[in-house]
């Protein structure tokens, strides 16, 4: 269902959030997060372009890379801060090569907000993480579910209970992966889905 319609606006600010995940020939896995911010009007800033952003030049133009292997282990990281609104900004980019060695799992998104947050970070790198390791699920996903084999009964998937949908009480998981559906066996599915 689409958004109700809107009172008449002026567009002042785009972001664009771009990620995609790539599968190497040598069974790695490239995930690339991009971030655009871009003003619709001018704008002010001192250390670009004689003093102005030029509506339609991205004010942020920020990309992250990491190479994953199957277990979601970052084995290497790679920065580019493109367009920023001040001079100092890429100094920061070499500091997210902390995150090899981590693994995209739970408990992810705490680790790089203490590594990346405040002073020790960029704000809209730390930002573009979470789509980026989302997408490292979603690309591997189906890669992991062969490796896995989840429809076996012995190993979970791992988006059981991580949201609304995949309740291990409900009916989709009930459809799906009826060996590892916790709720009442008397509900009908095919009323519920």
């Amino acid at each position: 269902m689409p958004l109700p319609p809107a009172v008449l606006r002026h567009l002042q600010h785009t972001r664009h959030v771009r990620c995609e995940g790539y599968q190497r020939e040598d069974g790695l896995w490239d995930i690339e997060g991009h971030l655009t911010d871009i003003k619709a009007d001018d704008l002010s800033c001192k250390e670009r372009n004689n003093g102005i952003i030029p509506a339609g030049e991205p004010l942020h133009g920020l990309s992250i890379r990491l190479t994953i292997d199957l277990d979601l282990n970052i084995l290497a990281v790679a920065t580019s801060m493109d367009y920023t609104p001040f001079h100092i900004c890429p100094q920061i980019a070499e500091h997210y090569k902390q995150l090899t060695g981590m693994q995209i799992a739970p408990g992810f998104t705490r680790q790089t907000r203490e590594l990346f947050g405040g002073t020790s970070g960029c704000t809209h790198l730390l930002e573009l993480l979470g789509p980026v390791a989302t997408t490292a699920y979603q690309a591997t996903h189906h890669a992991r579910e062969a490796a896995q084999n989840w429809n076996d009964g012995e190993q979970p998937p791992p988006m059981l209970n991580s949201c609304h949908t995949m309740d291990t009480n409900g009916p989709v998981v009930q459809h799906h992966w009826p060996h590892f559906y916790t709720g009442n066996t008397d509900t009908r599915m095919d009323e519920a889905i």
